[in-house]
């Protein structure tokens, strides 16, 4: 039996982790962790309302993504992002999600596709309530689903590596802007392409989603910065 509660020990401090690196990148992710800046693991921990040990296994785990970088004796780096980057990230994305989205229209059944429109109308949902962190998840959930439905479970792995590395910056100031509706209708537009049969109309509409999703880059940049919120489950 104490081999069983040591098990569940280790579940139990294995979600944790993995919901500290939840919260911490969708703050990073929505601008709330600023580039550049070094964040002391029981800085990050007292605002989260955590001990130290999971906010620095998290960390290290976002280390191993590029996100962030340790700095001896004082804490983690959030890695900053230049627009050559951004670029980079951008062409690698297109070069692999477009032609796959084509492939896609031409092989997925009505079922497989109309079976995403749950997650499209939740993001453009989310979007519209302001709930950010939704929004990010289902967009993530959409375009790694949709990529799945390829076959390639490698490419499914890339894509969403890029996509942690190719992060939005201010996401909250270009929330209250109103800039993340129609990025979010785009996934509806996709969708319905995509079930005409019609594969360059999509691939279409995929290169001009990625072209959006570019620029909102570019705005975040100058949107100004917030803070952490509070405990985990108080809105991360």
């Amino acid at each position: 039996m104490g081999d069983l509660k040591q098990h569940s020990l280790i579940k139990a401090q294995e979600r944790l982790r993995d919901q500290v690196g939840h919260a911490l990148r969708a703050a990073l992710i929505a601008g709330e962790l600023r580039p550049g800046s070094v964040y002391s693991a029981p800085g990050l921990a007292a605002e989260l309302g955590v001990s130290a040990t999971p906010v620095r296994e998290a960390m290290l785990d976002l280390a191993r993504e590029g996100l962030v970088e340790p700095v001896r004796n004082k804490g983690f780096r959030i890695t900053e992002v230049s627009e050559r980057d951004l670029d980079q990230y951008t062409e690698l994305r297109t070069m692999i999600e477009v032609p796959t989205i084509g492939r896609i229209t031409k092989i997925a059944t009505a079922e497989q596709l109309e079976a995403l429109r749950p997650i499209a109308e939740e993001i453009v949902t989310s979007a519209r309530e302001h709930n950010l962190i939704g929004y990010l998840e289902a967009d993530r959930r959409f375009h790694l689903t949709l990529l799945g439905l390829a076959g390639n479970d490698r490419l499914v792995e890339t894509v969403g590596d890029l996509r942690k590395r190719s992060r939005l910056y201010g996401l909250t100031g270009l929330d209250e802007a109103g800039k993340l509706v129609s990025s979010a209708e785009e996934h509806i537009e996709l969708l319905d392409l995509m079930l005409t049969g019609d594969a360059e109309a999509a691939e279409a509409c995929m290169v001009r989603h990625l072209g959006h999703v570019r620029s909102l880059w570019a705005q975040g940049r100058d949107e100004p910065v917030g803070r952490l919120p509070g405990r985990l489950g108080s809105g991360l």
